[in-house]
């Protein structure tokens, strides 16, 4: 009698989800295969990637962890798994997220499909207007943090999938490799970086933020974009009152506020006049603070609470730039120059540059820097002044404003 496995999954399933994992790129796992590995070897390694995944056998490897940077100067711990392993959990989230979406709630942005950062933003600045007061949320290691028992509890109440079930499950308990090759067990939380790991932090904030929300406290209006969370209060005794409720909500979910980070701010303008010591909060990538403005027909200036990209994203950039080293990009001419350079720029512009443009003015002052020492390393008859070499600068900036994507906004 012919042995069957113990669960039908389609192969094709498995050819779909590499596709994905091509276009995403990203570093190799434990294994040091890259996708371009992987690839050379398809047929087999996507052979034995179904056949391990459809007998029950197959064990996801530990995942490799990395240290990024904070804004705050902390760090981040960053879980990179396999090729393979990118494969199966793309493939379950193909199949999870379709009915996940039909109940997460329309305030939640964060790695979602026809949702983005500018939605979030745009209505974080329509009700900043609205409301006066600003609970601003982090909570404290959130991804780290996740108890896998509740996570759980709110997977198998959307499937009954057994091996989808006992593959989260594998996920959540494997092991993360330490950048000194060390082997950590991991008893809560879920990796920042793993394909998966969204779309499971996702369905557990609904149930601990958003749901409970929507059944306690609908007068309260927010915006979460995956664990960073915006919501609008009418005053400051309800945004004192709502702060500890939250604190309360998220300890019995096992999750904590961070002590400092998480603060109430004042949305203060010409209307609002009040006093108060914090006026600002950011919120991806921007800071929301009182802006002085200018009223296009009466040309009276008047203040209002609006977004412009924040401090640590602008640090952040200029670090960018300055790892591109142009001074020693001398076998470049302005134009191929220009070619390497303009999808980065381009992505700054069209992210940061939707909200009051004029405060991106400082990243070109320091880009147009690196360019005048790339020039007087270029064109030795620059490299006698400064003075000279941002002449020249200029003179090419008039002559071609489009040559830099963002030559015409300066």
């Amino acid at each position: 009698m012919k042995k069957t496995k113990s669960f039908n999954i389609d192969k094709k399933l498995f050819v779909q989800a590499f596709k994905q994992v091509k276009q995403n790129k990203g570093a190799c796992g434990v294994d040091g295969i890259t996708i371009k590995d992987f690839e050379d070897k398809i047929s087999n390694n996507l052979y034995k990637l179904w056949n391990r995944t459809s007998s029950g056998s197959y064990f996801p490897p530990p995942v490799l962890q990395v240290k990024i940077p904070k804004k705050d100067g902390g760090e981040r711990n960053l879980g990179i798994p396999t090729v393979g392993d990118r494969v199966v959990q793309t493939l379950v989230k193909n199949i999870l997220e379709p009915d996940f979406e039909k109940i997460f709630h329309e305030d939640s942005y964060g790695f979602r499909p026809n949702k983005s950062a500018h939605d979030a933003l745009d209505k974080t600045i329509q009700r900043c207007n609205g409301k006066n007061w600003v609970l601003d949320v982090d909570i404290k290691n959130f991804f780290d943090s996740i108890p896998h028992d509740l996570l759980m509890k709110a997977v198998r109440f959307h499937t009954d999938c057994k091996w989808i079930i006992m593959l989260i499950e594998r996920w959540l308990k494997a092991p993360v490799q330490l950048e000194d090759g060390s082997i950590v067990e991991r008893i809560k939380g879920t990796p920042q970086g793993g394909v998966i790991s969204p779309l499971l932090a996702n369905l557990f904030l609904h149930y601990a933020f958003d749901h409970w929300m929507g059944s306690n406290h609908t007068h309260i209006s927010f915006e979460r974009y995956a664990d960073d969370i915006i919501c609008h209060l009418d005053s400051k005794i309800q945004a004192e009152w709502f702060h500890k409720e939250l604190s309360k909500r998220f300890s019995e979910m096992g999750l904590e506020l961070h002590p400092i980070k998480t603060k109430i701010a004042y949305c203060k303008d010409s209307r609002r006049r009040d006093s108060y010591p914090i006026i600002s909060f950011d919120f991806l990538g921007f800071t929301f603070k009182p802006r002085k403005c200018k009223n296009s027909r009466t040309s009276e200036y008047y203040s209002y609470f609006s977004p412009s990209i924040s401090l640590g994203s602008i640090k952040k950039i200029k670090n960018v730039i300055k790892s591109w080293v142009l001074k020693n990009r001398i076998a470049y001419d302005f134009y191929s120059l220009s070619v390497v350079l303009n999808p980065i720029i381009r992505g700054w512009i069209n992210y940061f540059g939707k909200y009051r443009k004029s405060g991106m003015s400082d990243l070109w002052r320091y880009l147009h820097d690196r360019i005048v020492s790339w020039i007087r390393r270029k064109y030795k008859r620059h490299d006698s002044t400064y003075g000279r070499a941002y002449k020249f600068l200029k003179t090419m900036m008039k002559a071609k404003p489009t040559l830099f994507a963002h030559w015409k906004r300066c």
